[in-house]
């Protein structure tokens, strides 16, 4: 009976141990984004540890199903041996949960989700993964990760020595009785004995959704998102697929039609479109953003046709580039950009530019590589590339790729002689993704990361400038339209309301060049990317039937909308109104306006329909 008791209570320090390790993961948390903090008051972030609590004690379960195990077999394997083994499991443990936490960390900050699978994707390329991150910081990362994993596998291992070395060899009628307690662990890792198995909306507690982040435990939300795949089924269906498809149809038949007179001199003129990195109109001054950052920029808004109320319809490039060039929403979590057995029977401007006799070429400083790009573009037709191997190391960042000065130099150079028109090339810049490096003066500093920010996009404003002046030179510009768009918004500068508010999305979209004959002209519709092709194909008096999801920019109804999706949930907003609504917790985070009842309904169906049509994808 004492030997049992002994057992007993090591299995209980040892549980015990594990919670309090993930309660100091959620201070760390808690501190590494005090910021965020601050605006918690002191009861709000005490609850996030109590409501956290739940999830801590269910993943402490999972991982103490083996060391339970192994506490069996001490009843005939000497001690010693068992709690080596067990050490040894827990220090596995360790290192790697301490690396999840510096990630899960990073990833906050710019994604503003807890850590989930969205980061597989990445693990193919990892140098570009940490590209984002400066060599400074990345050792001073892995000087923590190492110090920090050195200090927990101390505290285990005093604890779990102190404690085995206690037990002794007994007799085999304590395996039943241990036998039940490694059995108990499925009652905290449902979180007790209701019907529905714990999950992250019972951590859900606050309004406040940094507060409800706070409160997940990462790890067990990582690997719940691992093991829970789709399977067939449609996370986001809320009605009938007929009711939702007529949801869509009635909102959306409407805005199919410009009723504005063209905005071209002619139906087929050469196109430039580039995409600009991580552009937010927060920074924009001719969008009512920062007036100092993109000073060329906000003077070419007189001379073009400036779209201000644009947005995204997701938070990353390999979700930009297929809703800017397929018209096609962004699946939360997954990346259709990487399946290339879906992305092939997505409907592909470059195809239909092609069609229409166009020359296509796409244009990139880094890895076409990244993220499928490669793969994805080739499936849209293009055949002509330029990438960062046509450029020297030396005209490259440390992480990314050529400058962006570089990118465009090479661009206006192969444009000088271009005789085949019409042509349609696409240039994505690079120079201000993080960690924002660039050989050019850093405008605001580098004292933070939103300045770093500012700076690089002070740089490639310059750039995108110069481009644009020497192009008017060219004989080509007299036919040419010109599109300069964001791929995606940016949470720099910190912007006021929840992180996922409509402004993080809000982006730049600008037409210039000779083919327009309307310059100084003010779009105020609200539209998206997905509207694009649909649009410009419109212009061109081409056929866009196959691009389902898109609206007619230039249909200058009340009714015009914006969808855009994030991690977990969605934003849906009109000139009336604002809804933004998140699938964990079943809740809205943002009500708006007058509209919110409607927009409620229509982001739903749009969100289902969506991902039902990236699932029927072969």
């Amino acid at each position: 009976m004492k030997n049992l008791k002994k057992r007993l209570l090591f299995n209980v320090y040892y549980f015990v141990l594990w919670v309090g390790y993930f309660i100091f993961l959620r201070l760390f948390f808690l501190l590494y984004h005090i910021d965020k903090t601050k605006e918690l008051d002191l009861f709000t972030t005490i609850k996030t540890f109590l409501y956290g609590l739940q999830l801590d004690i269910a993943f402490t379960a999972y991982l103490s199903i083996i060391p339970f195990l192994f506490m069996i077999l001490s009843v005939f394997i000497s001690s010693k041996k068992i709690g080596t083994i067990i050490k040894f499991y827990s220090y596995i443990l360790l290192v790697f949960i301490n690396l999840l936490l510096l990630i899960d960390a990073g990833l906050y900050q710019s994604w503003g989700v807890r850590l989930d699978t969205s980061i597989l994707p990445y693990l193919n390329t990892p140098e570009l993964m940490v590209a984002s991150v400066s060599g400074f910081h990345l050792i001073l990362g892995i000087l923590f990760w190492v110090l920090f994993s050195f200090i927990t596998i101390k505290i285990f291992k005093n604890i779990i020595s102190k404690k085995i070395e206690k037990v002794s060899v007994s007799h085999w009628i304590q395996i039943p009785a241990f036998l039940l307690i490694t059995a108990s662990l499925i009652i905290p890792i449902r979180g007790g004995f209701q019907t529905i198995p714990i999950n992250q909306s019972n951590v859900y507690f606050s309004n406040q959704m940094f507060a409800n982040h706070a409160a997940i435990n990462f790890t067990w939300n990582f690997f719940n998102t691992l093991t829970h795949k789709v399977d067939g089924k449609n996370p986001y269906k809320y009605f009938d697929d007929q009711v939702a498809k007529k949801i869509i149809t009635k909102n959306r038949t409407q805005l199919l039609n410009a009723n504005t007179d063209s905005i071209l001199n002619n139906s087929k003129p050469n196109v430039i479109l580039i995409i600009w990195e991580g552009l937010t109109a927060k920074v924009v001054g001719s969008l009512g953003g920062e007036p100092t950052v993109t000073q060329n920029l906000n003077k070419l808004s007189e001379e073009g046709i400036l779209f201000t109320n644009f947005y995204a319809n997701g938070d990353r490039t390999d979700k930009g580039i297929p809703a800017i060039l397929s018209g096609y929403y962004p699946p939360p979590v997954k990346r259709i950009m990487r399946m290339p057995n879906k992305t092939r029977s997505l409907p592909m401007l470059p195809k239909k530019m092609i069609d229409l006799g166009y020359k296509t070429s796409f244009y990139y400083g880094g890895d076409l590589n990244f993220g499928n790009m490669n793969t994805y573009l080739r499936n849209a037709g293009i055949t002509n590339f330029v990438d960062g191997s046509e450029f020297d190391k030396e005209d490259w960042n440390s992480k990314w790729g050529a400058h962006d000065h570089v990118l465009m130099n090479r661009l206006s150079k192969d444009l000088e002689g271009e005789q085949q028109t019409p042509f349609f090339k696409i240039a994505l810049t690079l120079s201000s993704h993080e960690p924002y490096q660039f050989p050019d003066e850093y405008k605001f500093g580098k004292d933070n990361e939103d300045n770093k920010f500012r700076s690089s996009h002070v740089y490639t404003d310059k750039t995108i400038g110069k481009f644009i002046e020497s192009a008017k030179k060219q004989p080509w510009y007299k036919n040419t339209l010109i599109v300069i768009m964001a791929d995606h918004g940016h949470s720099s500068p910190k912007h006021e309301g929840p992180f996922n508010a409509s402004i993080r999305y809000k982006i730049p979209m600008l037409w210039l060049g000779g083919a327009v004959h309307k310059p100084g002209l003010k779009i105020d519709n609200f539209s998206s990317q997905v509207d694009f092709p649909y649009t410009l194909l419109n212009l061109l008096k081409a056929d866009n039937s196959d691009f389902t999801f898109s609206k007619n920019i230039f249909n200058t109804s009340d009714h015009q909308y914006v969808h855009y999706l994030f991690n977990k949930g969605f934003g849906t907003i009109t000139k009336n109104g604002a809804y933004i609504y998140d699938y964990v917790s079943k809740k809205a985070i943002l009500e708006k306006g007058t509209e919110t009842s409607k927009l409620d309904s229509l982001g739903k169906a749009i969100s289902q329909n969506a991902f039902q049509d990236f699932m029927d994808r072969k």
